[in-house]
């Protein structure tokens, strides 16, 4: 499952949240699991797959993370309970273990060419995806709350 994808992982159900983009979700999601990226997802042991998004794009991708990157913690929130209700660990329907589980009905719809909007009518994609530059953890990014982080 390769693809242009935003995500967000969180601890437990209304935890510490961490939204990131990558080409390839699944390695990158077993890199989270496994404590293989140093920085904020493992200093506070942020591992479970709680959503994601496809993009066309890499571009569009990376657009909707700084987006979502500023939304107030309650609109990731509900995002989060719209698609996923039971804050269900997604990794098995990524790799193809498990159903996947019932999402509204605009899940599954491409994403639009539309700015970024409130998560009411946010349309999103569970479906995932090579690392690129972005992908390694040390890439000087926001962390969920929108706080830059600084690199050692």
């Amino acid at each position: 499952m390769k693809g242009p994808v935003v995500y967000l992982l969180a601890s437990k159900r209304n935890g510490t949240l961490y939204i990131g983009v990558t080409s390839d979700l699944i390695q990158r999601v077993w890199q989270h699991r496994e404590g293989l990226v140093d920085g904020f997802t493992k200093k506070y042991g942020v591992k479970t797959l709680v959503w994601y998004e496809q993009h066309e794009t890499m571009d569009r991708a990376i657009s909707k993370e700084k987006a979502i990157k500023k939304w107030p913690r309650k609109w990731k929130l509900s995002t989060i309970e719209q698609t996923n209700p039971g804050w269900i660990d997604l990794w098995a329907e990524i790799v193809g273990e498990a159903t996947p589980p019932v999402v509204p009905a605009k899940a599954g719809t491409q994403q639009s060419s539309a700015p970024p909007v409130a998560p009411a009518e946010a349309e999103t994609r569970h479906v995932a995806g090579e690392l690129d530059s972005r992908m390694r953890g040390k890439d000087g990014g926001a962390d969920v709350s929108g706080n830059t982080r600084k690199l050692p």
